[in-house]
């Protein structure tokens, strides 16, 4: 079947964060919103439709997850990322940021120390110190358009109060890819020094050609002890309103002590539709998947093209992952405020501005290429447009 991802769809009116919050954001309605990580494109037709088949059915009220759930994602890792877990090694939540203030409560005490690499999902920082955490970080390093690990500056951060590592991988803002060497190093970093190894891995569906997602835990079995992966099918299939996520987590006490938080904090139970979604896209969702990357991987294309053509001090990071890309905007020698109005008021875009995802995003923006590509196209017209009147001033 064919899927048409240049279909535009209004998503005014409908509560929508990305479209309805604009006016509150960034203080301007009249701007194409590319920030909010969810897509333009429509909600594949079997999810709909598995939804829809259950509203046949006029009661709505408390349901058990499905053991079918449960083999979905069993089946799902194995296909496509060579993991094979167990069905009770999977554990639910609201979502992968609720898992990560839960894992916190959970795993760690007030005072204790939980290291972030920024620049880094900035939800990363408030789930560590809403809760009296002490927040350490440990910057990646970049150079020549390339974002790596700091090996040397995470080990002279780990301390007797370090308790907890949260990974992203893969990476969000930057797009990377972690290697099985550099995953393996960062878990035997985290064995020695007793600490727990937090993974999000939402992203894992969205890999480039030439590219391959490794789950953390995959490595080895001794890393897999300490290793807590947080995964949903919401940025794959678009789904993120249905509030559906899992945490993987093969140690049996570990697992249950994140199980008895959840329960005391009675968000367990989950949405009907979110499992329903969430098996469908499963079970049903690999050609629509393929098409999807095909179609993201020339929405790049059509941003490198452009930027290099016509915005060549504006350089897109090089994504191995995600529909988000990450703009190193450094070369225009502006102030932070100067670029956001800049890209706010004079071009009308959203995007995410760099700094929220630590200090070192200053000079950055994100921008959500998961959109009709016209869209995108017309995004860029005004991007250049306003670069090339700023500086014709």
């Amino acid at each position: 079947m064919y899927y048409n991802f240049d279909e535009i769809i209004s998503r005014e009116g409908t509560g929508s964060v990305k479209y309805d919050l604009r006016a509150g954001i960034f203080k301007k309605k009249d701007i194409i919103p590319l920030w909010v990580a969810d897509m333009d494109f429509r909600t594949p037709d079997f999810v709909l439709g598995a939804i829809q088949k259950r509203l046949e059915h006029e009661i709505l009220g408390y349901t058990l997850i499905p053991p079918s759930f449960y083999q979905s994602v069993v089946h799902w890792n194995r296909k496509r990322h060579h993991w094979e877990i167990q069905p009770d090694w999977i554990s639910f939540s609201p979502g992968v940021v609720p898992a990560l203030n839960l894992l916190v409560m959970t795993y760690t005490n007030p005072g204790d120390s939980v290291i972030v690499q920024p620049p880094v999902y900035f939800p990363f920082f408030t789930a560590v110190e809403n809760h009296g955490r002490k927040l350490v970080t440990n910057p990646l390093r970049y150079a020549e358009g390339i974002y790596t690990v700091d090996f040397e500056d995470l080990e002279s951060k780990i301390d007797r109060n370090t308790r907890m590592l949260f990974l992203c991988n893969p990476h969000n803002p930057t797009g990377n890819v972690w290697s099985p060497e550099v995953l393996k190093r960062i878990g035997e970093i985290c064995l020695r020094n007793n600490i727990w190894l937090v993974s999000d891995e939402i992203h894992s569906d969205l890999i480039f050609k030439g590219f391959k997602h490794t789950p953390v835990a995959s490595i080895s079995d001794d890393i897999a002890r300490i290793t807590i992966t947080c995964m949903s099918p919401s940025k794959t299939f678009n789904l993120a309103g249905l509030s559906t996520a899992y945490l993987i987590i093969p140690d049996r006490q570990l697992r249950l002590q994140y199980e008895r938080t959840l329960d005391h904090v009675h968000v367990g139970a989950g949405n009907i539709f979110g499992f329903i979604a969430a098996e469908a896209a499963y079970n049903h969702g690999e050609d629509w998947l393929r098409q999807l990357m095909e179609y993201l991987e020339g929405n790049y294309r059509l941003l490198q093209e452009f930027l290099v053509k016509h915005l060549p001090m504006i350089k897109a990071v090089p994504p191995e992952a995600t529909y988000l890309i990450w703009l190193d905007c450094s070369q225009l020698g502006l102030s932070p405020e100067a670029l956001r109005s800049l890209m706010i008021l004079e071009a009308g875009l959203g995007l995410n501005d760099g700094l929220q995802f630590g200090r070192e995003g200053e000079g950055f923006q994100r921008i959500n290429i998961a959109c009709p590509r016209s869209v995108l196209y017309e995004a860029l017209v005004k991007m250049h447009s306003a670069v090339s009147n700023y500086f014709a001033k």
